[in-house]
């Protein structure tokens, strides 16, 4: 599992045609639904910051870091006054994104009202959600971890992972310590919400071909090969971005994501002392088929 590097100044620019607010939107929805969680702030409410530095490091960081570096959190005491029902209510208000990326889909759920915690293994990614960060003022925290060896300070009432991030655990017994770690940090009650790519998409639709595009913006050749025989989708990605000179730099990215039938999946979570819940369509939003490209699944610590 590799993080992105050069290629995350520009991922924003390439996935610019993603409906994020859908998802965030559905998201949202389907927390409410099957979790605990709720905003406690209105929708499009920042909470006010103390006055940020100017290179808009995290609370809990020692110094700003520079440019593309992210630092160890370290444990932020608590604050005097905090009633403990403060505690509670912000608990219950507490959602996890767990590979961030660049912050979107954090900063849209916590446009929503919810306080958000960011995870992921990319400190070039991080970076530019730290910029997006200070620009909006959210108060999100972002922890740079390998979700397979995630800490946390305590539970969270729900816990979400979008963008395929899990596609990127390649091996089941790693997908299963993933699900491990989401139940130890994930309170009784709590809802852990993932999407994935599946095996209909990477095998049926995409298999072996080249995808080529011109945008205003950018340009990308997208060479893509699917090995049935180990469940292992493979796309080569070469990106030109036009800059403010009108060149064009490139990127290349070359990226390995695993096909998991829903089937497996249940099992890996059983076997993580998690139970399954539901399996929607990502983009009909109606229960999973046959011609699903994208899932959506619900799943919850296991109760005894």
């Amino acid at each position: 599992m590799e993080a992105y590097t050069d290629f995350a100044e520009v991922y924003d620019t390439f996935m610019g045609d993603v409906p994020y607010e859908e998802w965030a939107d559905f998201l949202a929805s389907l927390i409410e639904a099957y979790g605990v969680s709720r905003p406690v702030r209105e929708p499009g409410e920042v909470q006010e910051l103390e006055e940020a530095p100017e290179s808009g490091y995290i609370q809990g960081f020692e110094e700003a870091p520079e440019s593309g570096e992210v630092q160890e959190f370290e444990e932020v005491q608590e604050e005097p006054g905090v009633t403990e029902e403060d505690a509670l209510i912000s608990e219950r208000n507490l959602v996890l994104d767990l590979g961030c990326g660049t912050g979107t889909i954090t900063e849209l759920l916590y446009e929503k009202g919810y306080d958000m915690i960011g995870v992921d293994s990319s400190e070039e990614m991080l970076q530019i959600a730290l910029d997006k960060k200070f620009e909006t003022g959210s108060d999100i925290l972002y922890l740079c971890q390998d979700m397979r060896e995630l800490e946390l300070f305590g539970n969270i009432r729900a816990i979400v992972s979008v963008c395929d991030s899990m596609n990127y655990i390649l091996e089941p017994e790693d997908l299963k310590k993933v699900f491990e770690l989401v139940k130890e940090y994930l309170a009784e009650d709590g809802v852990f919400i993932f999407d994935l790519n599946t095996v209909h998409k990477y095998r049926d639709l995409m298999g072996e071909c080249t995808i080529s595009e011109n945008r205003e913006e950018s340009s990308f050749i997208w060479e893509n090969y699917f090995y049935e025989d180990e469940m292992v989708n493979e796309y080569d990605l070469t990106l030109f971005i036009r800059e403010e000179s009108d060149l064009y730099r490139k990127y290349e990215e070359l990226h390995y994501q695993k096909a998991y039938e829903l089937e497996q999946v249940k099992e890996l979570l059983l076997q993580a002392g998690m139970e399954f819940v539901a399996a929607y369509d990502a983009f009909t939003h109606d229960p999973v088929t046959a011609e699903s490209e994208r899932m959506y699944i619900i799943a919850r610590p296991k109760r005894i």
